[in-house]
């Protein structure tokens, strides 16, 4: 089964009560839909926005056992194994042995990161937003590997091999995603 966003969003909300987490989750979601329709995947756009708000469904309660637990969880509620692979991907290398294979999960693994170190990035501007973000400024906190030390620059890196893309590219056009759904997320 693929759930609709609803359900999905209410599956998330069961496993996941912090704000931070369920804003993260939201923000991967609207990052995934921009991308979708970016890069030729428009009519998957729901399927897309699916996986990123249900990527991190154990990371809250089961933070040791993140992508392993969530599999379990979706398997007992008859979620297709499609969207299963997808999300459990992009703990590869990290918790699990799923490789990201399509297109869609390489995007995850890339962003998914880069999402929470462009986000710390923003929090900090006097506009407190990614809307006046530039790459010039995400690359110098990026080098500072005290900033946003959770952040994963080796995944970050690693995914943007993965999609043949530059690390500059991987941040301009995640800073762009963001953009697309910053105020949808706020307004959440």
């Amino acid at each position: 089964m693929i759930p609709t966003r609803e359900e999905a969003l209410s599956l998330l909300k069961e496993f996941n009560k912090e704000p931070f987490h369920i804003k993260h989750a939201l923000t991967v979601e609207g990052a995934m839909r921009y991308f979708a329709k970016e890069l030729g995947y428009a009519e998957d756009e729901d399927f897309w926005g699916i996986v990123g708000l249900l990527h991190d469904l154990d990371f809250e309660k089961y933070p040791e056992q993140h992508c392993i637990k969530e599999q379990e969880i979706l398997r007992e509620r008859g979620i297709d194994e499609s969207i299963i692979h997808a999300v459990a991907s992009h703990g590869y290398a990290l918790t699990v042995d799923i490789k990201p294979e399509h297109e869609m999960e390489k995007v995850l693994y890339a962003v998914d990161e880069l999402t929470g170190l462009i986000g710390a990035v923003a929090i900090m501007r006097p506009s407190g937003s990614v809307s006046d973000l530039e790459l010039k400024s995400v690359k110098k906190k990026y080098k500072n590997l005290k900033f946003a030390a959770g952040c994963s620059r080796e995944v970050i890196e690693r995914g943007a091999e993965m999609l043949g893309w530059s690390l500059d590219d991987l941040i301009t056009k995640t800073i762009l995603a963001m953009r697309s759904c910053e105020k949808d997320v706020e307004e959440a």
